[in-house]
């Protein structure tokens, strides 16, 4: 009777674990992500547009928004549909000049399928900087 029970109790464990996150389980996960991305960084003056130098540091950020890198500054501009974003989502951006910006049409393709997956609006571009450790001293 007991191994009975110890089967049964590990069997709903498994189940239990095999059960999807819901998307608030998501939401909240990444934007803890988000919160240590940015760790140590201040934040700067939103810009509607930004240069961007090399493309491959432009990235999706799970549920948060568009990253791109550059030195030490980290440059975010979140999406107001961020639900929609996930990992496997890569941007597709028409520029209308040189330069990134919030308002250049953007729709995600999905990284395995090569389906659209959706429509991209963006918030203003932050900088967020490290913090000069140099002032301290």
């Amino acid at each position: 009777m007991l191994k009975t029970l110890t089967i049964s109790a590990a069997a709903v464990a498994g189940i239990a674990l095999a059960v999807p996150a819901t998307a608030q389980d998501r939401e909240e996960r990444a934007e803890q992500a988000f919160q240590e991305l940015i760790e140590g960084r201040t934040a700067g003056e939103p810009t509607n547009c930004i240069n961007t130098f090399q493309s491959r540091r432009l990235r999706v950020e799970e549920n948060v928004g568009l990253v791109y890198e550059r030195g030490d500054t980290i440059w975010v501009a979140r999406a107001r549909n961020a639900r929609s974003l996930d990992r496997w989502d890569v941007p597709v951006i028409e520029r209308y000049g040189s330069r990134l910006c919030s308002n250049d049409v953007m729709r995600t393709i999905d990284r395995n399928s090569g389906m659209f997956s959706g429509v991209l609006m963006l918030d203003d571009f932050v900088p967020y900087t490290r913090a000069d450790d140099s002032a301290d001293g």
